[in-house]
């Protein structure tokens, strides 16, 4: 199924504004999520494509936020577009009304700030081509990333993470067995000695720990994990936990949380810090 292409710039000023103005990319993402809006999906947000050419999974809908970010900040509705800081709406941004967005003029703005961006990297590909024809097109490609940044930190970002869920998914019940107590483990949960954590028959881990929260407090929960790779957990299931837990609160941990959790663990995962080229460098005096 191809994927369909979204305007999110809506989507993105509705989420700020349910989170006070201000917020990193990836809780606008989550929020619009968890809000549906502009009726854009949880699956929408977060499904991931594979790439005919290189084979890899990948986020389409990064390219999509990404470009709204851009056109939000051509058009005055937010403030920094700045990489590793938070997105945050201007005043306008905060009390405009959408019922009209875009005006006419607004995708004016728009439509001449994508056409400058394509004449700069136009002219810096007739520069590097002048320069040098070794493997025009890898550098084609190169280009295009140095042309919009935050786009490019974005989209990796996301790239390891939508890999990690992939590779879940292909993991036998025995290795998804032994992560699942890993992170488990990783989290602060003590694994109780006499009921302890066994694999059950579906792919998954049932059983209790115990969680500290500080000196003197200690809540005991009840562990089920399971490996959907299509549906979504059923009422039954959850039922299931409340009645081992006996009481209401279920915490419901889908594939992109695990890998928030996997990246704030840093299981099995090794970070790396890289640079990239901020616009000054090639901007035209």
């Amino acid at each position: 199924m191809s994927y369909k292409r979204w305007n999110v710039e809506k989507a993105i000023v509705l989420a700020l504004r349910e989170l006070g103005g201000t917020a990193s990319r990836k809780i606008i993402r989550q929020t619009i999520a968890a809000n549906e809006y502009a009726n854009l999906r949880y699956e929408d947000v977060y499904d991931t494509k594979v790439s005919a050419r290189t084979g890899r999974a990948y986020n389409p809908f990064l390219y999509d936020f990404n470009f709204g970010l851009k056109n939000l900040h051509t058009v005055g509705y937010i403030s920094s577009m700045e990489w590793g800081k938070e997105i945050s709406l201007t005043s306008i941004g905060r009390t405009v009304s959408l019922s009209h967005y875009p005006t006419s003029e607004q995708t004016q703005l728009v439509t001449n700030y994508w056409n400058q961006k394509t004449r700069e990297r136009v002219h810096r590909r007739l520069t590097a081509m002048q320069e040098s024809d070794d493997k025009l097109a890898d550098r084609d490609e190169n280009l295009v990333v140095i042309d919009d940044p935050e786009s490019q930190q974005d989209a990796d970002e996301s790239q390891w993470k939508s890999d990690l869920i992939e590779c879940l998914k292909k993991f036998n019940p025995g290795k998804f067995e032994n992560f699942s107590r890993a992170l488990i483990s990783k989290m602060g949960v003590t694994i109780d000695k006499n009921r302890g954590v066994v694999r059950s028959a579906d792919h998954g881990i049932d059983g209790f720990g115990y969680f500290k929260s500080d000196e003197f407090r200690t809540s005991r929960v009840a562990i089920q994990c399971k490996r959907y790779t299509e549906d979504q957990v059923s009422e039954p299931e959850i039922d299931k936990v409340k009645a081992m837990q006996g009481n209401n609160t279920v915490t419901l941990i889908d594939g992109q949380d695990l890998a928030d959790l996997v990246e704030k663990y840093e299981l099995q995962i090794t970070p790396i810090k890289t640079y990239t080229l901020n616009a000054y460098y090639y901007e035209q005096d």
